[in-house]
């Protein structure tokens, strides 16, 4: 089951989800919203701090501190996206990641022979008893240190990696696929 199916993703208001502007949308409880999920960031941010303080990363990262707190993130997380889908029809992707190297230019990525594409890898994860404390929370840590292996080893092999990233949920988008969906909007 998805999580369109079991929160009626399906059954859209049609008041959010038309293709016509919608003013005059109060965002107070949006913003109410943000303000509990940045809440939580920061005492995750000062709990890491003190728990790192106490033990290794390793040891760190599965501490049930900051399981609890990546665990309440998630949730803050998904009600945000939820209330941004009821209140306004949009389907925003907040928890995807993607690095892009600050010194690099449009023009220090071009490649030699004129041939970008994209690559994609996907994942159906669930949890069994051998996972023990950890949560699926943690399957985007593993993931994120799996693709900057693969990274590494393209690299390695000659080629070019201009952006990469991982997100759970769905898929990430980098900066030209927008530009190639209102293109396609567009014909």
């Amino acid at each position: 089951m998805t999580h369109d199916d079991e929160h009626a993703h399906d059954e859209h208001d049609e008041s959010t989800h038309t293709p016509q502007p919608l003013p005059g949308v109060d965002p107070a409880d949006l913003h109410t919203a943000v303000d509990a999920l940045a809440g939580a960031l920061h005492d995750y941010v000062a709990t890491a701090v003190g728990v790192r303080a106490e033990f290794g990363a390793a040891e760190a990262d599965e501490d049930p501190r900051i399981l609890a707190l990546e665990s309440r993130i998630g949730g803050l997380n998904a009600d945000l996206y939820d209330l941004l889908h009821a209140r306004l029809g949009m389907h925003a992707d907040l928890v995807g990641m993607s690095w892009q190297d600050e010194d690099e230019t449009d023009d220090d990525a071009a490649p030699l022979d004129g041939e970008v594409d994209t690559f994609h890898v996907g994942l159906v994860v669930s949890r069994t008893p051998a996972a023990g404390d950890r949560t699926l929370d943690s399957v985007l840590d593993l993931v994120e240190e799996g693709a900057s292996a693969i990274t590494h080893t393209l690299v390695g092999a000659g080629f070019e990696v201009a952006e990469w990233g991982v997100s759970r949920g769905a898929h990430v988008e980098f900066g030209d696929e927008h530009d190639d969906d209102a293109d396609e909007d567009d014909a």
